[in-house]
């Protein structure tokens, strides 16, 4: 094994910024750094293509075309994906789920129950008062239980100031009723994670925030949750208005922010159309980390990757003067220990049944399409339309329900125009997370055959043909877990990014800046801004510090 220096124009070069790691993260923060910051940026990635977990299939067959996704399904519309969609001339191919496709479904009691939307009218369909007055998904006692603690108050949070459960802080506040109709099923849909080991305080951040601010309203001696929420809404509208007024320009007519949204031709849009501008002389495939140490002369770093070459793996090293990764926890190992002592530990420490310190569960994406028919054609509660038509986001279980492993299922053909034929319905399931990591050695046929039964209970009718396989992707290690004692991991990074020497290395996968796209793409754009401003910190050092002139990273 050789271990080669990347020359750039025939002499070693220094980079303003190294990222490793291509997820959304990743490209959206070289893509900032480099298009707004004018840095010299290269990105590293260990895959063979860039978008992470982001992975847009089209599938041409004797019924037509199929649009899906492996990983993420959609954004969330904000002025951070506007922003960068026009940047990169995107903008005339988004698209954007209609207001009747944004409700979620909760199976239970041998039905699904459409939840209320934001925009649903007080008493028309999807509306606030109509699943009150005639939704069955909670009893009258479990829908006062949630009226006393949203608006009237609940027990005080633990006096030692103990990190809550998900499960915890729910039951505390809104009861068990909606914590084992509503919000379990929700989460392990959304986080493939078990709620009575996520932590809330790290997993909803918002949740706890709007009992904080809750409590901070003299007046609201028990913590009412609504009024810390109307608070925090207020303030973040104000905040959003300013920043879309600023920086992000105004959202297309007739959309609002929170909309789901996508591409034309799916999510892999956006990390191709940054592939495009960085270039292959900013772009590194197959590269896979393996350390950083600081540089003989200081004040820079060197990063060695393992490279495919044609008699084997080669080495090969980067020189630059900052250092940022996205890559996953567990990819870490002990590549910083030179530079941040005691993160081989902190990695790969054991939790519960992760091989890292962050733990991350197998999680199955299985796609299947079936024909309109093959769906009950009944009413739904909200007067929404047909169960047949899919009108709604997505349908999750809850674990009472019969249902055995599917978590959630998207309906990607009520989302977004041409991603099925007309007259079929897609959709996207998901299948494992932490409460059933054996998926991961499971077999494609065995787990198209659990959602194919599964879906057969929720919303297929007793006759329905077997389903069409569009894909099915196994992720070994998926979505992070922020488990009780997370925060205090990422206190403990933290420390050691601050003890590092003259600074400029920071470690920020989405285990610590939030795992949905949204999280991703804002992290891109806001860390841009530190790593330029310490760029320029430490310029203006050197150039006013006489004996660091001469030249300061020769």
């Amino acid at each position: 094994m050789t271990t080669e220096v990347i020359d750039h124009d025939d002499d070693a070069h220094l980079y303003d910024c190294l990222v490793v790691g291509g997820g959304i993260s990743g490209c959206t923060l070289a893509h900032n750094l480099y298009a707004s910051h004018d840095l010299d940026v290269l990105l590293c990635e260990s895959d063979d293509r860039l978008g992470g977990n982001v992975r847009s299939v089209t599938v041409e067959d004797e019924d037509g075309s199929f649009l899906y996704e492996d990983g993420p399904n959609s954004f969330e519309a904000s002025p951070s994906i506007m922003r960068i969609s026009r940047e990169l001339n995107l903008e005339d191919e988004m698209v954007f789920a209609p207001e009747g496709s944004v409700s979620p479904w909760i199976y239970h009691g041998g039905k699904v129950h459409p939840l209320p939307t934001a925009k649903g009218t007080f008493f028309g369909p999807g509306g606030m008062m109509r699943f009150i007055l005639f939704g069955d998904l909670l009893s009258w006692r479990g829908k006062m239980r949630v009226f006393v603690g949203a608006f009237l108050g609940h027990a005080p949070p633990p006096v030692d100031g103990g990190e809550e459960t998900i499960e915890d802080f729910a039951i505390r506040t809104l009861g068990e009723e909606a914590f084992h109709r509503i919000i379990e099923p929700i989460v392990s849909g959304v986080y493939c994670g078990d709620p009575s080991r996520l932590s809330a305080r790290s997993t909803l951040p918002k949740f706890s925030r709007m009992e904080e601010k809750a409590y901070d309203l003299g007046w609201n001696k028990f913590g009412a949750l609504f009024y810390g929420g109307l608070a925090i809404r207020r303030a973040e509208s104000k905040e959003s208005t300013r920043e879309r007024h600023d920086e992000a320009g105004d959202p297309p007519s007739g959309l609002e922010y929170g909309r789901p949204g996508s591409y034309r031709t799916g999510l892999a849009a956006l990390p191709n159309a940054i592939a495009a501008e960085l270039g292959t002389a900013r772009v590194r495939l197959r590269w896979t980390l393996t350390n950083v140490e600081k540089a003989v002369e200081g004040r820079a770093y060197v990063a060695t990757f393992d490279t495919p070459g044609h008699d084997g793996i080669r080495q090969r090293t980067v020189r630059a003067r900052t250092v940022i990764l996205t890559i996953p926890a567990h990819a870490i190992r002990a590549a910083l220990d030179k530079v941040l002592p005691g993160s081989a530990k902190l990695f790969s420490g054991e939790r519960r049944d992760s091989a890292g310190g962050v733990s991350y569960p197998p999680v199955a994406s299985v796609t299947l399409s079936y024909p309109k028919s093959s769906f009950r054609d009944v009413e739904l509660a909200d007067r929404s339309g047909s169960l047949r038509d899919l009108p709604g986001f997505g349908v999750v279980s809850t674990r009472s329900s019969g249902v055995q492993r599917t978590l959630a299922s998207l309906f990607s053909s009520s989302h977004f125009p041409g991603r099925c034929p007309d007259g079929c319905n897609l959709l996207s399931n998901t299948i494992g997370g932490t409460r059933d990591p054996a998926v991961g050695a499971m077999s494609d046929d065995d787990l198209v055959s659990a959602v194919d039964e599964d879906l057969r209970k929720i919303l297929l009718r007793p006759d329905a043909p077997p389903p069409k396989v569009l894909g099915v992707k196994t992720w070994p290690r998926a979505i992070p877990q922020y488990e009780l004692g997370h925060s205090e991991l990422i206190a403990e990074l933290k420390r050691m990014e601050d003890a590092n020497d003259g600074g400029g290395l920071w470690v920020c996968g989405n285990y610590r800046t939030g795992v949905s796209f949204v999280n991703c793409v804002n992290f891109g754009y806001e860390h841009a801004k530190v790593v330029a401003g310490h760029l320029s910190s430490e310029t203006k050092m050197i150039n006013e510090t006489p004996s660091l002139t001469q030249p300061p990273y020769a």
